[in-house]
């Protein structure tokens, strides 16, 4: 490393940001880390190299830096991008995802980018609902199903996710189904396979309606066992897994191919769900550094982002895309 390397500052060191800052570290990146708990940070910084700061403010210097602790982020976002700060960001908190989006003036205003949802759901499911659409000549749907938990912020965001109001788009409008509704038995990649899926707040329909803006139905769907969606309402009656635990997302294209024929299209990863996220975060991450971006608001699925090129890195760094390559076909019964 040199003085001319890019400096990347990290804000939460907990499950999935400890992992950013490895592959960060393992990339030949300077690293400055901020987390409340300084333990955390030192210990996550100390592993490559790189140096713990007092507050968020202090980061500011840095040629990007990596929003990973427990929503919301806007607050802090807002401050860095005032200062000309190049911020990415993996909260999937559905409220925090609205009002960032609403950064996109602020942005353009001081000429800086800001990439929203760059962890798995939203983020591969970004990338992977751009792959796909590039085999379709029209894209009509797509379906989004997530499976599993980071870290204990990310299990209460899910919690919370499934016990409050949907979010979908469907023929021109939003709807707004209840949380825990809309059962479909969703086969992710192996391991995980089958699991049943429901509604939940998740910000993904919002990212790539934005990005796909053609799509006319987009949903996403969680997975959840009955006691789960029973007690979605309530506090969390067991303690979450410290160390989050096996994770998928799994994305289906509905649309047309060249000659007018229905085509389907589906791809996903299996993984433990950190270590996806900090994959496609800290690809991001080095391709914003690296490369940098337009100002304005970024979503992993917008062309802006050089999706194909992103999701490579981020299969680099571990994350491994599996693809149905069966024919979808209608039966006899």
């Amino acid at each position: 490393m040199t003085e001319s390397t890019p400096i990347i500052g990290v804000v939460g060191c907990g499950v999935t940001g400890s992992r950013v800052i490895r592959h960060l570290g393992g990339h030949h990146h300077r690293v400055a880390a901020y987390d409340d708990v300084r333990s955390a940070a030192r210990a996550a910084a100390n592993s490559v190299g790189g140096v713990v700061v007092d507050s968020p403010s202090d980061l500011v210097p840095c040629d990007v830096v990596v929003m990973c602790q427990p929503a919301p982020h806007t607050e802090t976002v807002a401050a860095f991008l005032r200062e000309g700060t190049p911020v990415v960001t993996l909260s999937d908190d559905l409220d925090d995802l609205r009002l960032m989006l609403g950064l996109d003036d602020l942005c353009r205003r001081g000429k800086v980018p800001l990439v929203v949802g760059a962890g798995m759901a939203p983020g591969l499911s970004g990338l992977l609902a751009y792959y796909l659409s590039l085999q379709l000549d029209h894209v009509d749907e797509l379906h989004v199903a997530i499976h599993g938990t980071a870290g204990p912020a990310c299990a209460r965001q899910h919690h919370f996710a499934l016990g409050s109001t949907a979010l979908g788009w469907h023929d021109g409008e939003w709807v707004e189904p209840v949380g825990g509704s809309g059962r479909d038995l969703v086969w992710f990649p192996s391991p995980v396979e089958a699991n049943d899926c429901y509604r939940a707040a998740l910000g993904d329909p919002l990212l790539l309606h934005r990005s796909f803006p053609q799509v006319g139905r987009i949903t996403a769907r969680v997975s959840a066992t009955r006691r789960d969606r029973l007690t979605a309402r309530l506090p969390m009656l067991t303690p979450p897994h410290s160390a989050g635990d096996l994770g998928a997302v799994r994305v289906e294209a509905r649309g047309a191919a060249a000659d007018g024929g229905r085509v389907t299209v589906i791809a996903g990863a299996a993984a433990p769900t950190a270590d996806v996220a900090a994959a496609v975060c800290a690809a991001t991450a080095m391709q914003v550094a690296a490369h940098g971006l337009e100002p304005g608001v970024h979503a992993l699925g917008d062309a802006s982002m050089a999706g194909l090129d992103l999701l490579h890195h981020a299969t680099v760094l571990g994350v491994r895309v599996q693809e149905f390559t069966g024919v979808a076909k209608a039966t006899g019964w």
